[in-house]
């Protein structure tokens, strides 16, 4: 058996246990794995749907162009399905979003806007805003409208639900799914109430979003909204597709507790899911007093975790947030181990023979130069030898005449490893601002010196 082409292989993705995470839950707990969909994400579903109903409608015409604004899954699914269909594309998302999001998009011939994400959805500058104006510019073009479109809610309705309720034999009790469009959650959601009004349907949202308190109060409150880093999760604004009789309560997961349970579900249940997974399945154990023996949970797993390798999976991204610490080794230990002492600078406009006697006296080998208190470069051994080897009289011109590119600067959450691949040959050392706002040095013999200590 083979398939015509790509797009027949969407849907009919795996419910798999989980076995280590929820351990203490006496529930059982299945993963919906959409990552296996072509595109690696649930959006597939709704991305085809979307465009199918376009065409019959005639809103969709041969040729044209598809424009949406995307957090980069919805993207993919239409990129691919334009692909088989002739279309072309124009993507806007936000800054956000992960490269790899972006750089796939591209991959298959999209055009790729970013916008900038702390501005209202009202603001021209918003990728709402450019992908609404892109679409009355651009003529034969078609605003899918992800956020409003019931093609969205339909295909899930359609597929994602009666998957679920097959796969589970009807014994599912409790539905999780991060909500952002709302089309997974609503439309999923819907089809298994109709088969049994019991299930529960339980959203998950993230603080700097409006759906949980304007579920539980009626009020869309701006107070609400700020910016957040979990992809996937949430809204600054109501999209028609999130149908709140659905949704039978919001449980809300910080950015920290979704990053690092989405290497969790990696390292733990040998799955590669995407941020919006790790999310759920933190909201599934902060939730865990609902769950009973004999429940069964589904658990939505809607994208890769491929998508968030520079991100989630990332430990010195996850250390700059202040989201992971372990017992490796950053600039932060790496300088505690030093004297209190400042680091010895000099200024581009002191003589190279007051380098040359700093050097000695102090038995160091490079020095980084200032100027207006403010380091611009740096000046080694090498570099005073080169210089003074083919002109011994520049002992006495100014250190800026042979200054190179400053040392590498760090944070302080920077591993060791990061650190290690900053020195090299043209960089001996690399610089840090400790707590008290003075400037460290941290050369190969400090990382020798803390890894023995």
């Amino acid at each position: 058996m083979w398939y015509n082409n790509i797009l027949e292989t969407i849907g009919n993705t795996p419910l798999v246990k989980l076995n280590v995470i929820p351990k203490d839950i006496k529930a059982t707990v299945l993963a919906k794995i959409e990552t296996t969909n072509p595109g690696n994400s649930i959006k597939d579903r709704m991305a085809l749907k979307m465009i199918e109903d376009a065409e019959k409608s005639g809103k969709l015409k041969p040729g044209g162009t598809i424009i949406e604004g995307t957090s980069g899954n919805t993207g993919m699914g239409l990129a691919i399905a334009a692909v088989i269909k002739g279309y072309k594309c124009i993507f806007t998302t936000t800054d956000k979003q992960s490269k790899e999001k972006v750089d796939a998009l591209r991959a298959f011939g999209a055009e790729v806007i970013v916008c900038p994400t702390n501005v209202d959805p009202e603001d021209q500058r918003s990728y709402y805003s450019v992908s609404t104006r892109l679409e009355r510019e651009v003529p034969n073009s078609w605003k899918p409208n992800q956020y409003d479109n019931p093609s969205n809610t339909q295909a899930n309705y359609e597929q994602t639900g009666p998957e679920i309720w097959e796969q589970t034999e009807g014994k599912i009790t409790h539905l999780i799914v991060g909500a952002g469009t709302g089309g997974t959650i609503s439309g999923a959601g819907k089809y298994l109430k109709e088969k049994n009004p019991a299930i529960q349907v339980l959203g998950i949202d993230t603080y700097g979003s409006v759906f949980k308190k304007y579920k539980e109060t009626g009020i869309f409150d701006k107070n609400e909204i700020y910016p957040y880093i979990t992809e996937g999760i949430g809204e600054d604004f109501l999209p028609q597709n999130v149908n709140f009789e659905v949704i039978d309560y919001f449980e809300k997961v910080s950015d920290k507790d979704a990053a690092l349970m989405t290497r969790e579900i990696a390292r733990k249940e040998g799955i590669f899911a995407g941020n919006s997974s790790g999310s759920a399945v933190a909201g599934l154990m902060q939730m865990k007093d609902r769950f009973k023996e004999g429940d069964v949970v589904v658990i939505i797993f809607p994208d890769h975790g491929s998508r968030y390798v520079g991100k989630m999976y990332n430990e010195d991204w996850l250390r700059e947030r202040g989201f992971l610490k372990d017992e490796k080794l950053t600039a932060r230990t790496i300088i505690s181990k030093e004297s209190d002492q400042e680091i010895v600078t000099i200024d581009a406009e002191e003589t190279i023979l007051k380098a040359i006697n700093i050097i000695k006296s102090l038995n160091i080998s490079q020095i980084p130069v200032t100027q207006h208190e403010m380091i611009i470069g740096k000046i080694t051994e090498s570099d005073i030898l080169d210089a003074l080897l083919e002109n011994p009289a520049l002992k006495s011109h100014p250190v800026k005449d042979i200054i190179t590119s400053p040392f590498p600067f760090v944070d302080l959450n920077t591993s060791i490893d990061k650190i290690s691949s900053l020195i090299n040959k043209e960089n001996t050392a690399v610089l840090v601002e400790d707590e008290k706002g003075r400037f460290k040095i941290i050369t190969q013999y400090d990382i020798i010196n803390a890894i023995s200590a």
